[in-house]
């Protein structure tokens, strides 16, 4: 089985945040941006964070065969910077 290229995932990753900040939706992704960045984290520590609450609800959907929970993200996006998948702390 060939492997996919993740420099080409991640730039789809972030380019998929891009627009949620340009476009404000959900208005928590900018949300999320400002108040991790004025925690320390780097615009791409910060990017990178968010990254991980995309993907656990890509995941979700993929695993689960449901649709996109705004409730799920937006709450993963709050807990930031605990990761999605560390709730068994």
């Amino acid at each position: 089985m060939k492997r996919g290229n993740p420099e080409a995932v991640r730039a789809a990753m972030f380019e998929v945040i891009e627009h949620q900040l340009q476009s404000n939706d959900p208005p928590e992704t900018r949300e999320t941006l400002d108040r991790l960045m004025s925690k320390g984290h780097t615009r791409e520590e910060a990017m990178k964070l968010i990254g991980c609450a995309l993907v656990s609800e890509i995941y979700a959907i993929l695993k689960t065969q449901a649709p996109y929970d705004n409730t799920r993200y937006v709450a993963n996006l709050k807990r930031l910077p605990d990761l999605p998948w560390d709730d068994d702390e």
